[in-house]
């Protein structure tokens, strides 16, 4: 095992020449265009023997990768904000495909105004493409997340595309440590993708054709079952993996000093990680405090909240907005713990648009939820400046 010092878009396309993908498409936008800057050196050089193809746009993109991965091998792509939002329709088409594609997107506002800051908003509206989505906190967990994604998302009971969504600039340019395992113990975890079907004029079979309102209703309900079933496997996947690797994430959600705590924080991405300190910061001035730091959004895990959330009151965290509505882990939260007796949900939006969100901030958050402060029903704008109008 070997330690890598890099920024955490290198470290992504590093586990993708490992992960060994067959077929790589690629289109350039800030932040992300590092990965596929790095992947196609790999393929230049040697270091990965994949068809590296250069598209004119994300939506082509998407619609490269599906046919790649309709013909039974393993693909990757990367994009991020207005690149993400433009391949909207062939994300619909690789998950009712049950396409095993593994994408990295690294969360970016959506314009206009024009921005490169981190914003969960462009990942967060595609949750209902049927794509499996995590938020990684660390250039370590990116690494572990990409290759544990090709293994579920290849998994028979799955068969479904998987999104990895990490923080721009925070982690996607940020230099960490990560530790890289030897080839042979990747393929060992992650062996030959053997698809479960595919295009091929030996074997015809068709897909993707007119299906009629008889039997669309049931197409969806198959790519539920993969979701459920992927809610059953990531945990699972994850011990193996640290079995393996030595290396836990967490499953659906990783929890931090939730056995005595009365309020538990909930975020996502790199703001999971800065939770971290405000909990340690709240702890020391006597605060009962925890994280549940979300690292699945589909399929959300609602179990787990509900056996979280008893008994005690849960801030979420969001950095998006669904306008008219609010953040979607509030909404999302307050839905699944509903009945749950004990349990209260408050929500903040922070960070939209990228803007810093310190530890010194959601500890402020959490005591006023302490303090009695704070209204449930009420999401509140953190930190939100005076507006003139539109």
């Amino acid at each position: 095992m070997m330690v890598m010092f890099d920024v955490g878009n290198k470290v992504a396309a590093r586990a993708v020449r490992m992960c060994k993908p067959e077929v790589i498409a690629a289109y350039p936008i800030t932040p992300q265009t590092v990965i596929v800057e790095e992947l196609a050196k790999f393929v230049e050089n040697g270091e990965l023997a994949a068809e590296y193809l250069c598209m004119e746009s994300e939506h082509s993109v998407m619609a490269a990768t599906c046919a790649a991965a309709s013909m039974g091998v393993r693909t990757f792509t990367a994009t991020s904000s207005q690149g993400l939002a433009f391949m909207h329709e062939m994300l619909h088409w690789a998950g009712l495909s049950r396409l095993p594609i593994v994408m990295v997107n690294v969360n970016r506002t959506l314009g206009p105004g024009w921005s490169l800051w981190p914003d969960e908003t462009d990942s967060m509206a595609e949750r209902d493409t049927g794509w499996i989505q995590f938020f990684v906190s660390s250039a370590q967990e990116v690494f572990d997340t990409i290759v544990l994604a090709f293994r579920l998302a290849e998994h028979h009971e799955v068969q479904l595309p998987v999104l990895i969504s990490y923080s721009a600039f925070t982690i996607s340019h940020t230099m960490m440590p990560v530790e890289i395992p030897e080839q042979d113990e990747i393929d060992a975890f992650l062996p030959q993708f053997q698809p479960y079907w595919r295009l091929d004029w030996r074997n015809p079979v068709t897909f993707g054709n007119v299906l009629s309102d008889e039997y669309h209703m049931e197409k969806r309900y198959t790519m539920h079952l993969g979701m459920e079933a992927a809610k059953r496997l990531i945990p699972e996947l994850g011990r193996e993996y640290e079995q393996q690797f030595g290396r836990f994430h967490g499953g659906l959600i990783e929890e931090y000093r939730l056995d005595d705590a009365e309020y538990v924080v909930l975020a996502m991405s790199s703001l999971g990680s800065e939770a971290k300190v405000a909990v340690d910061n709240l702890r020391d001035e006597g605060h009962s405090v925890g994280l549940a730091r979300l690292r699945v959004l589909r399929p959300y895990p609602d179990e787990e909240l509900r056996r979280i959330g008893a008994g005690r009151k849960l801030i979420a965290f969001d950095r998006n907005i669904s306008v008219g509505s609010g953040g979607g882990m509030y909404h999302e939260t307050r839905s699944a713990v509903m009945g749950v007796e004990g349990c209260s949900v408050y929500g903040y939006l922070c960070g939209v648009g990228g803007r810093d969100v310190t530890f010194g901030d959601m500890q402020e958050m959490t005591k006023k939820v302490i303090r009695g402060d704070a209204r449930q029903e009420v999401v509140e704008w953190w930190d939100l400046k005076q507006t003139g109008g539109s």
